[in-house]
């Protein structure tokens, strides 16, 4: 090349190169603000900073309004429809903290749910991050093989046992954190001698999370032929959805656990989520037994702040091999996914029913899609939405049709109270029960789905009734705290002893809570412990872990309990299962009430005869001879299930065709229905009713009141949920000019409550 040509290839060059530096120094950064408008924001990069600093999945400080707030950054672009910005006050990350599948993700999940991004983001972050503390800020050392390191045998360092040992763990598991080394013994002498070898260095990197107490190695099970067979049909590499309905007691942790060990021996990460707080202290300790080798992060909102976000770090870097944890786990990046398992995927607390309100279940089918690994859904009582998609043939269907060992179903028997004399709330031949088996040396579970003493405290003489002044509920008495309390939005007032309308003392507490009947049940059967199992009795940190301890450990006892002694807990020597009440659901006007009855009561019944010992169920019931309950005692929850759907289809109700709510509240109740009259209006001009597309209300919520602001919803169904979603996109971008600033509205996918 000429000596002219090469001057002018390298002016181009050089032209290009400033060009490009104006178009990095132009670069803006689109970001997720944690405010409820549905859109992103832009910014200049903070003074100083290039394009080049700014990678998308970092957080940054950036002024709104006359506020700081964290954001997100999501992408960096070259053109903005606003002609001035302002530049983003600091970088908060050095790193991304959300990579480019979990950003994708949650864009789908806010798309979805109708749902601002700039929310989802947040709820996704663990409250110390969304804060705004820096992920580096639990940074620790760990070790690592250099490339020639990573070269070598296992034995090359035979002759010096403990760098041989140290060589062999990080062949084998990977990097290790200095603490992890010095709680095997491997000092920094050891570590060092490696590292002059050019076998190992020292990088910086998130905390590992700590090892779980009490967890002793334990080997594994036999596999019957059914868990096998279930295990044999999930085929890692690709994506793929299942059911696996397996009755109480037939062995599912045993299958996640197999599931898991797969992931973890092809390098991969595995996330389980549970619907409960409570259920995550033991799930741990059996994970940890089969799997001491491995890195297990505990994802849930029991955890102090910095607890929880170093769990979140090391599951987002790749660090934690298991991740398990309750709803909100499910937005939590994972880069080596390779298996999400759903345990008691048919729990309601998968969905969350304020904020953005998203259904973790049913995002775990979708991650598990982009993402291009398995996903298994498990349960005893499947949700009708999961069963009406194994059943058309959208996710395989897997069975365990018996108990694992020796155990067998317990017998189920009704006990009729119409015209019964009750104590206390419970049938003569119950209580006769209790004390047989008790005496016997064995245990009993009673449930009974009302805390506190009583539901309700009238006046005998005027008809006073203690109402909630902010909720369409009564106030529940709570003796023991001295107290009545509204469960729907905390209001407490003193216990009264006199009437506050006529002034007389004859105040009566009608019906039975756990504290009434755990008062009953201790004096009546005195010479055995009784353990109450509620959300008053379990408020601090592994509290039910403590409660339960007495009952794992096999001595006799009384357990009585809400919902929290319904799911997933092991205890084999309970033989026997109280229901006080069986009919709840039976007339409820939520359409989806005879389904949580099922669910609720196979579950609790499933507690019985978990062991070698036989199991039985005792249901009081005022209705026996109710076909609903009759065909679940007869024909087992499958059968109940089916019924139902076949009930939904002939309503046009989900699963079969796809419904929203569009809610709102307000002080004034007027407000609330005439905000949802006019969204009717506006989205019946975009899509009017037809047979494909129902309308229904603004009608009141079953609780209409609730803190002081009265709730009404609309309610959509549709056959086709991509019209549904179209419609619903529009809707929202007009209910964001709403000037009514004490108005609440919201949009409501795949609704589960309509209270």
């Amino acid at each position: 090349m000429a000596p002219q040509e090469v001057f002018h290839a390298a002016g181009g060059q050089e032209q290009q190169e400033r060009a490009a530096r104006e178009v990095r120094q132009r670069a803006i950064l689109r970001v997720a603000v944690p405010v409820p408008l549905r859109r992103l924001f832009d910014y200049l990069p903070p003074a100083g900073m290039t394009s080049e600093d700014c990678r998308p999945g970092q957080r940054f400080w950036v002024p709104f309004g006359k506020r700081s707030l964290v954001a997100v950054l999501v992408d960096v672009v070259d053109d903005s429809p606003f002609d001035e910005l302002k530049p983003a006050l600091e970088r908060i990350d050095s790193h991304p903290v959300f990579d480019q599948r979990s950003r994708q993700f949650l864009q789908w999940a806010a798309d979805y749910y109708q749902a601002p991004a700039g929310e989802l983001y947040a709820a996704a972050l663990p409250v110390a991050l969304r804060k705004g503390k820096p992920a580096d800020y639990w940074a620790e050392q760990w070790l690592e093989l250099t490339t020639e390191g990573k070269g070598l045998p296992e034995t090359a360092l035979a002759r010096a046992k403990k760098q041989q040992a140290l060589l062999q763990l990080l062949l084998s598991c990977g990097r290790q954190s200095r603490t992890a080394l010095n709680a095997r013994g491997l000092n920094s002498t050891v570590c060092k001698a490696l590292i002059e070898r050019g076998l190992a260095r020292w990088v910086s990197g998130p905390t590992a999370p700590p090892p779980i107490e009490n967890a002793e190695p334990k080997p594994a099970p036999d596999l019957n032929d059914e868990q096998q067979q279930a295990i044999d049909a999930i085929r890692f590499g690709s994506f793929s959805a299942s059911l696996l309905e397996g009755t109480t007691g037939s062995g599912k942790t045993e299958v996640y656990l197999r599931l898991m060990e797969r992931a973890l021996r092809e390098g991969k990460q595995a996330l389980l989520l549970v619907p409960e707080i409570g259920l995550t202290p033991q799930t741990l300790r059996r994970i940890a037994a089969r799997f001491p080798d491995f890195r297990i992060a505990a994802l849930h909102s029991g955890l102090a702040d910095g607890e929880r976000a170093r769990a979140w770090l090391s599951a987002a870097s790749g660090v934690a091999d298991i991740v398990i944890g309750t709803r909100s786990a499910i937005f939590t990046p994972l880069p080596r996914l390779g298996v999400i398992l759903v345990d008691e995927e048919h729990d309601g607390s998968f969905k969350q029913q304020d904020g953005v309100r998203y259904s973790a279940r049913d995002l775990s089918v979708v991650l598990a899609k982009r993402a291009g690994v398995p996903v298994m859904l498990g349960s005893a009582t499947p949700s009708l939405e999961s069963l009406h998609n194994a059943l058309s043939g959208r996710y395989q269907h897997l069975h365990l049709r018996h108990r694992a060992g020796n155990a067998r179903p317990p017998q189920i028997s009704l006990v009729p109270t119409l015209h019964q004399q009750l104590q206390e709330g419970f049938a003569p031949q119950v209580l006769r029960h209790i004390g047989e088996t008790l005496g016997r040396g064995e245990q009993v579970l009673v449930f009974i789905n009302r805390r506190g003493y009583a539901p309700a405290l009238t006046c005998d003489d005027c008809g006073w009734l203690a109402d909630c002044p902010h909720c369409s509920s009564k106030l529940t008495l709570h003796r023991r705290q001295r107290h009545l309390r509204c469960h729907h939005c905390d209001y407490r007032m003193r216990e009264v002893h006199s009437c506050p309308q006529c002034h007389s003392r004859n105040l009566n507490a009608l019906g039975a809570g756990t504290e009434r009947s755990e008062d009953f049940l201790a004096h009546t059967f005195n010479q055995f412990p009784v353990i109450r199992v509620d959300r008053d009795t379990t408020s601090s940190k592994q509290a039910l872990d403590r409660l339960l301890e007495p009952a794992r450990n096999g001595e006799p006892c009384l357990l009585l309990g809400t919902q929290m002694l319904a799911k997933g807990h092991h205890l084999p020597r309970v033989t026997l299962v109280v229901i006080q009440d069986a009919d709840g659901g039976l007339f409820s006007a939520d359409f989806r009430a005879p389904e949580r009855m099922g669910q609720l009561l196979e579950q609790v019944a499933g507690r019985a005869g978990r062991g070698d010992l036989a199991g039985h169920v005792l249901l009081q019931s005022r209705y026996p001879e109710h076909p609903m309950l009759q065909l679940l005692l007869n024909k087992g929850y499958g059968a109940f299930a089916r019924q139902l759907l076949e009930e939904r289809a002939l309503t046009q109700l989900p699963p079969i065709r796809a419904m929203a709510l569009v809610r709102a509240e307000c002080e004034e109740a007027r407000w609330a229905e005439e905000f949802l009259t006019n969204a009717r209006h506006y989205l019946e001009a975009l899509a009017p009713p037809s047979p494909q597309l129902q309308y229904l209300g603004p009608v009141p919520a079953l609780l209409e009141r609730k803190s002081g602001r009265f709730r009404f919803y609309l309610q959509i169904t549709a056959e086709k949920r991509g019209l549904l979603q179209q419609m619903l996109a529009r809707f929202c971008a007009w209910a964001e000019g709403n000037k009514n600033r004490r108005l609440r509205w919201a949009v409501d996918m795949d609704a589960q409550e309509l209270s």
